[in-house]
């Protein structure tokens, strides 16, 4: 019972850093995002699926 709780605790905090790093991505000026860091705001979902689970 532990693990499939500790299991979905860790499912939960993935997800968590996932949206968080949709929105920051999804909220920076294009100008910054773009000609500072060479990443698309319309990319946010595929960055942070990358980030998050490695895929």
């Amino acid at each position: 019972m532990a693990s499939i709780l500790s299991t979905i605790r860790t499912a939960a905090q993935k997800r968590a850093a996932y949206n968080r790093t949709v929105a920051e991505i999804s909220a920076m000026p294009v100008d910054l995002a773009v000609e500072d860091l060479g990443i698309f705001p319309g990319d946010a979902h595929r960055i942070a699926m990358r980030t998050v689970y490695g895929r």
